[in-house]
């Protein structure tokens, strides 16, 4: 399984943005796809993350202003943010989980992008 994210770049305050994350491969039953980011000397956080369900979750410091969406036909997940601050600055990771059986039980098994960057000036 691939993943490839996409949409990073430099924009201004206020500005925004779509990301877009491609999978490819084979992909066993899907259970969630996620985005991460990572801000320079920070650990990597969940910023969102929308279940096979539809359900979508989201960390408080983007609720309002983020959109997680997918299509599922093109095996894509994408991430609208709106109204970017210099805080927003940081690398962008998707993230897919799947199910799948090993040893006879269901297990759960993480594929991750390579990140894009999204930079925002003040």
């Amino acid at each position: 399984v691939q993943l490839q994210a996409s949409g990073g770049g430099l924009v201004q305050t206020g500005r925004s943005l779509r990301l877009s994350c491609a999978a490819s491969g084979s992909i066993n039953t899907l259970n969630a796809m996620y985005w991460y980011r990572q801000a320079p000397g920070r650990q990597r956080e969940l910023v969102a993350r929308i279940h096979i369900d539809g359900t979508t979750t989201y960390s408080d410091s983007v609720k309002g202003r983020f959109t997680i969406s997918r299509d599922n036909a093109k095996n894509t997940v994408y991430l609208q943010i709106n109204s970017l601050k210099p805080e927003d600055t940081a690398v962008y990771y998707c993230k897919i989980d799947s199910w799948m059986v090993s040893g006879g039980s269901p297990i759960l098994t993480d594929y991750w992008g390579k990140g894009t960057l999204v930079t925002v000036s003040s």
